[in-house]
C-alpha cells in the first residue's frame, strides 16, 4: 500500500459476517477444543464454506487468535474507556465480569477449553495467554499499589502472590461452574474469594494460616 494512503474500510456486511464467524468459533472452539473444532464446523454453522472463512480470517490459527481477542472486547464492551479500570475499580471489574460471565456459558467454555489447551507444545494461542496473564497479573498488582498508596500503607511483596492467586480462582471456579452449574455460584463464589485475597493482601498480619517464625 502506498505510504499515506488510507487504509480501506470493510463494508457493513463484511464485518457483520466477520462477527457472525467470530460468535460461531467461540461456540465451536469451546465445545470442541481448537483441534476437533474445525473450519468446517464453523462454515456450516453460519452458513459458509470452509473457503469463505479462509477469506474473513487466512487460517484456523488467525481465527483461533480472533475468537480469544472477541472474547477479550466482551470483557471491556460496557466500559465507558473500553478498557479495564485502575485501583479498587479493577477488582471491582473482575467482580462485574464474573457475574457477567455466569451469563455467557460459551465464552467462558472457549476461554476454559483453550487456556487449558495453551500449555501444550507448539499451541496457536500459548503466546496469547502467556502475555494475556503477565498483563492481568501487572494490572492487579498495579491496583494494589495504588490502593495502598490511598490508604498511607506499604506495598508489601504478598501483592505479587495475590495478583496470580486472583487469577487462579477465577479461572478455577470458571472450570467448577462450567462442570456443575447448578451447585457453584460462579459470581457469588469469585466475589468472595476476591474480596478475601484482597483484603489478605493490604492486611497480611491478619493472615491465620501463616505459620509463627521465630
Amino acid at each position: 500500500m502506498v505510504v499515506g494512503q488510507k487504509k480501506p474500510r470493510s463494508r457493513p456486511e463484511t464485518l457483520i459476517k466477520r462477527q457472525e464467524i467470530l460468535r460461531a468459533s467461540v461456540e465451536i472452539f469451546g465445545s470442541k477444543g481448537s483441534v476437533n473444532g474445525t473450519l468446517s464446523d464453523i462454515a456450516e454453522h453460519v452458513g459458509m464454506t470452509h473457503a469463505g472463512i479462509l477469506h474473513h480470517f487466512g487460517s484456523k490459527e488467525q481465527l483461533l487468535l480472533e475468537a480469544l481477542r472477541y472474547r477479550d472486547e466482551s470483557d471491556v464492551e460496557n466500559l465507558e474507556e473500553k478498557q479495564i479500570p485502575h485501583g479498587i475499580e479493577f477488582f471491582r471489574h473482575l467482580v462485574h465480569t464474573a457475574f457477567s460471565n455466569a451469563q455467557r456459558a460459551g465464552i467462558v467454555q472457549v476461554y476454559a477449553v483453550l487456556s487449558a489447551e495453551s500449555v501444550t507444545d507448539n499451541h496457536p494461542a500459548r503466546e496469547y495467554f502467556e502475555e494475556r496473564y503477565r498483563t492481568l497479573r501487572d494490572e492487579a498488582v498495579e491496583a494494589f499499589r495504588v490502593m495502598c498508596t490511598e490508604r498511607g500503607v506499604e506495598s508489601s511483596a504478598s501483592v505479587l502472590h495475590a495478583a496470580a492467586s486472583i487469577l487462579a480462582v477465577m479461572d478455577g471456579l470458571q472450570v467448577q461452574w462450567l462442570l456443575d452449574p447448578g451447585n457453584v455460584d460462579l459470581g457469588g463464589a469469585s466475589e468472595f474469594a476476591i474480596e478475601a485475597i484482597v483484603s489478605a493482601a493490604l492486611n497480611p498480619q491478619q493472615l491465620i494460616l501463616a505459620e509463627e517464625t521465630s
